[in-house]
């Protein structure tokens, strides 16, 4: 696997591309503009191109009116600023009302390491999750960064995406197939399933690689669709593994992990399953990969969360 680009250097790039054949594409920023990466798309389009402070609810207002009028607006702001500042805005102005505005949340999850609490975005999947008429997208590598962008363009309903700040390992060639609402199978085995979603995906496979030395065999899952979910893969690999590992850069509750749980009890099927995610409590201090060793979010906790499941169930 090689290290590629931050996803969202691959995601300015890929509204360049698209900005440059539709003069629709539309963005609208709060004071992000260098942290989402479009400076040079602001050079390029400058009249696509709006910038409104730090102003979250006026951003999602604007995007909304925007998109009524046929433009295909991308809305770019801090993850953990813009579904808490904006939620009234994001259930109301696009949801209710039906507006075709990609929401991007950028920073997401630990993103933003030694800034705290305050700042991170470990409720974003959850809140959102609970409002009806909207998307999600969880990016795990440039590929799917490219692909997102490029279905949510294209789409007459909302979307939210959400993209961290680190350099992404490539995980999939070009032949790979990505689908809104389809899970991706990066690795087959029988007797755990890492189902990841994000910049956790990478920590899973690791993990998995670690544990197939030892003799145990594994498979991965990126999730990338959480909204909607791929509700006919997971059921599959609960019939195909032993146990289930669910992993994601997010907060306990109302993430993937709960997600796949109801799934699950609602077909009545018991495996081994854990949810590896940020705990019910304010994170400790420290930089994104300090916190994701600190809450076993890494390759090490990861196959030590899978090696006591499998002894529990020997």
């Amino acid at each position: 696997m090689n290290l590629g680009q931050p996803n969202l250097k691959t995601f300015a790039k890929t509204l360049e591309k698209l900005a440059k054949i539709d003069s629709d594409i539309m963005v609208v920023t709060s004071d992000s503009r260098g942290s989402g990466k479009l400076v040079n798309f602001g050079e390029e389009y400058p009249e696509q191109i709006v910038e409104v402070g730090i102003a979250e609810q006026n951003l999602v207002g604007m995007s909304a009116g925007l998109a009524s009028t046929g433009k295909k607006v991308f809305a770019v702001s801090p993850s953990c600023f813009l579904t808490a500042r904006s939620l009234e805005q994001i259930k109301n102005d696009i949801c209710y009302s039906d507006n075709p505005v990609n929401l991007i949340g950028i920073s997401a999850g630990v993103s933003y390491g030694s800034l705290g609490s305050t700042h991170h975005s470990t409720h974003d999947l959850a809140v959102l999750r609970a409002i009806n008429n909207i998307n999600i997208l969880v990016p795990a590598d440039n590929f799917e960064t490219e692909k997102s962008i490029e279905i949510a363009a294209e789409s007459e309903e909302p979307f939210f995406i959400r993209f961290g700040k680190r350099p992404m390992y490539d995980l999939h060639d070009s032949k790979t197939k990505f689908r809104l609402g389809k899970g991706i199978q990066i690795k087959n085995g029988k007797d755990l399933a890492f189902v990841a979603t994000g910049e956790t995906v990478y920590p899973a496979l690791k993990a998995a690689e670690k544990l197939e030395k030892e003799g145990i065999s594994c498979s991965v899952v990126s999730m990338h669709s959480i909204k909607p979910f791929d509700k006919e893969l997971l059921l599959e690999i609960a019939s195909s593994c032993s146990a289930i590992v669910t992993v994601e850069e997010h907060g306990i509750y109302g993430g993937l992990g709960e997600l796949c749980a109801a799934i699950l009890m609602e077909e009545g099927i018991n495996i081994p399953f854990k949810i590896v995610g940020i705990p019910d409590e304010y994170t400790v201090t420290g930089a994104q990969m300090e916190i994701f060793e600190h809450y076993g979010i890494s390759e090490e906790g990861l196959a030590e969360t899978a090696l006591k499941i499998i002894r529990l169930r020997v």
